[in-house]
């Protein structure tokens, strides 16, 4: 049987559930995860090295983290900024109710999981995180982005980690070309941390 992909809405992949720690400087907890997720197996790197070096996040407002997976950024955000609401979104079925169970084990009720139709279009983001899945290709990665990115609120910023050798750099210009201001805020361990500006 096919195993399918992360960003598959439904998993192929029978379930086989684990737990993973998420340590950092600020937050040492276990993660449920499962077959069929984004690094189900230990917390991405790329994912740790966005929450090592992203400042931290607004401490109310509406704030999303895109591609959330099993809820390691979510969780984050919701901990550091336990006055906002953090909306954790996936298509991937599975991921969500991981992502759910985790928040709810840890006692924060800050955080909505949901589907991308499944937010209120009249939302808007104080800031934005994401491990965003490059491995869509190109034209479905810059649908997402430009789906997500224009519902920052005025002065809000995204942080994108994203692999150096899968286009990080050409990833930047594009952004810059869709008109936001685009810097690369952090380099480590072939990743880099783009720090994404709201139109102006």
């Amino acid at each position: 049987m096919p195993e399918g992909h992360y960003f598959d809405q439904a998993p192929a992949a029978p379930s086989r559930r684990r737990t993973v720690r998420l340590d950092l400087p600020d937050l040492s907890v276990e993660l449920s995860t499962d077959r069929g997720v984004f690094a189900a197996d230990a917390v991405d790197a790329g994912t740790r090295v966005l929450l090592l070096t992203a400042p931290p996040p607004p401490p109310e407002g509406h704030l999303l983290d895109l591609g959330c997976g099993y809820g390691p950024v979510a969780v984050t955000l919701a901990h550091r900024a336990p006055g906002a609401t953090v909306w954790a979104v996936d298509v991937n079925q599975r991921a969500l109710a991981l992502c759910a169970e985790n928040a709810a084990a840890l006692g924060l009720g800050n955080v909505r999981v949901a589907t991308p139709d499944e937010v209120p279009d009249d939302v808007s983001f104080a800031a934005v995180w994401s491990n965003p899945p490059v491995r869509i290709g190109k034209p479905a990665l810059h649908e997402l982005l430009l789906r997500w990115l224009p519902r920052l609120a005025p002065g809000g910023e995204a942080w994108l980690v994203v692999q150096r050798h899968l286009g990080a750099d050409s990833l930047q210009r594009w952004l810059e070309a869709q008109g936001f201001p685009t810097r690369r805020a952090a380099s480590r361990l072939g990743y880099r941390v783009l720090q994404v500006a709201a139109r102006t």
